[in-house]
């Protein structure tokens, strides 16, 4: 089968909005291979967030998720990106669902059980259909970035590109220095960094007082990224300094 022009890319970014765990992995699994990049939600709060951060070219949206039901998230993609390709998965298959789906702004609608071949076929042609990847959708609310070459991590979303930071939708204004340096912790979500490699990648430097300087950036990184919101920025004690998602912080 013939590749989008935005898969051949490998860009395309799939928002994917479902709250059984099994399911969104294996529709992630079937995203990647077709060369794609899935951005993995399990409530509605959380995919709407993202989708004004990802900037995402296409959405699965499951119909039943635990905080909002999937129309209402359904209405709120439409009111915010009204031309954004959105794909319904559902259990209900009767035809007044499927009605009220498509009534509410789905593109396209498949129950479950499926084909996970056939949710890629059908999310290729909507993508066709916005013109190979989603182009006519020119950014989220709130600031949110469109850039090819997004990191996300959680709610936090940072723009290379366009140098530009993102947290639940809301912008974070960084200097230079504190931009590489989340851009670097970014690289390696999870993985703990020395203060010497920090310096090394970030300064390319180990001057006297290094150690002290990577304190100050990363306490001002975290008083703009972390203020008012549940932390990402970790110290480990003796090591180093670690990014983790909200959920996954420990």
């Amino acid at each position: 089968m013939a590749a989008t022009p935005a898969s051949r890319t490998g860009r395309v970014r799939v928002l994917i909005v479902d709250d059984e765990p099994a399911l969104t992995e294996v529709l992630s699994v079937a995203v990647t291979e077709a060369g794609w990049r899935p951005y993995p939600a399990a409530d509605g709060h959380t995919a709407l967030r993202l989708a004004r951060g990802c900037a995402p070219h296409v959405v699965v949206l499951d119909g039943m998720l635990p905080d909002l039901d999937g129309i209402q998230v359904l209405r709120r993609l439409r009111h915010e990106h009204p031309r954004l390709p959105v794909l319904m998965l559902t259990a209900r298959d009767t035809p007044e669902h499927r009605i009220d789906g498509l009534r509410n702004g789905a593109d396209d609608y498949v129950t479950k059980p499926f084909s996970l071949e056939e949710v890629v076929v059908r999310l290729r042609g909507l993508l066709r259909r916005a013109g190979g990847g989603g182009a006519g959708w020119a950014g989220g609310l709130d600031g949110g970035v469109r850039d090819d070459s997004a990191r996300v991590l959680g709610d936090l979303v940072l723009a290379p590109d366009a140098r530009e930071v993102h947290r639940a939708g809301t912008p974070v204004q960084l200097t230079a220095k504190e931009f590489d340096l989340l851009s670097l912790l970014l690289d390696h979500p999870r993985q703990v960094l020395s203060k010497a490699q920090i310096l090394h990648h970030v300064w390319s430097s180990s001057f006297d007082g290094g150690g002290n300087l990577v304190e100050v950036y990363i306490s001002s990184l975290r008083r703009k990224i972390d203020r008012g919101r549940a932390p990402m920025i970790h110290t480990v004690r003796g090591t180093g300094y670690a990014i983790r998602a909200a959920e996954d912080g420990r």
